[in-house]
């Protein structure tokens, strides 16, 4: 092949892998807008949020502080507390047949508890580490800091399936809490601000919503206030985030 010829194939090369979509680029991203903003507990280092009959709930970590509670989403008010034993770190949470489920990180327990009462009713061991709870009404969906997503029977934490998250061939890590939203996973990605919209079919990577400016992250006392909670309560339709040691709850809609 002579010299002109290699570089008019380079030339072609450039301009055809110029107009390919690739990574993220491919994917739709929309701007979360905040529609209202509500106080919440600065010292709530949130690891679970959910929403069940216009009630909030939420789980909180680190040794030695983590709870279970019931808030008052508009006033930011804890309504009830149940502590965890210093020994666990709590991690994300979710309500399915009028049971709390909360994970821990390291300490490879679920435990479970009665909605109504907090009363503690059992736990399950698992093998991975805990970091996102949710659930698609008949199965617990748990994340592990990795790109995968695991499927799992309430009755038993028996893995069901398991799917791996990408945007085209590439794995999206540190995946934390978790929503179920509209046949969705919703993902919290530690350390950015932006949630992952996933297939929970395949793991393919749907979309992002980009949430940078309603806590910016020069705002914060330091890195480990990321974002880390989304809630949606099912009745409304109404969507929140908030996250570690935020001193805002966020309620958002997304645009374009």
């Amino acid at each position: 092949m002579s010299r002109l010829a290699v570089l008019s194939f380079i030339a072609f090369s450039i301009v055809l892998l110029g107009c390919m979509p690739i990574g993220k680029g491919a994917i739709p991203t929309w701007k979360a807008k905040v529609v209202a903003t509500y106080p919440h507990d600065p010292e709530a280092y949130t690891q679970g949020l959910v929403i069940e009959k216009g009630q909030m709930f939420e789980g909180t970590g680190k040794y030695g502080s983590s709870t279970l509670r019931a808030v008052d989403h508009v006033t930011g008010a804890v309504l009830k507390s149940l502590p965890l034993d210093k020994q666990y770190f709590g991690e994300g949470i979710t309500i399915l047949d009028g049971k709390i489920y909360q994970l821990t990180w390291k300490n490879h327990y679920c435990f479970v508890y009665d909605l109504k009462t907090f009363q503690y009713q059992g736990h399950f061991p698992y093998v991975f580490e805990g970091w996102g709870l949710t659930n698609n009404g008949k199965e617990l969906i748990v994340s592990d800091g990795s790109s995968d997503i695991r499927f799992v029977d309430p009755s038993s934490f028996r893995e069901l399936r398991k799917i791996a998250v990408k945007d085209g061939d590439v794995r999206i890590k540190n995946l934390n809490e978790l929503e179920y939203i509209e046949g969705e996973i919703w993902a919290n990605v530690w350390y950015e601000d932006r949630i992952a919209r996933i297939s929970p079919e395949s793991g393919k990577l749907l979309g992002w919503i980009d949430l940078s400016a309603i806590y910016p992250a020069r705002q914060r006392k330091d890195r480990e206030q990321v974002l880390n909670g989304i809630a949606q309560d099912r009745e409304t339709k109404k969507i929140y985030v908030t996250g570690k040691n935020w001193p805002k709850l966020y309620e958002i809609e997304m645009e374009k």
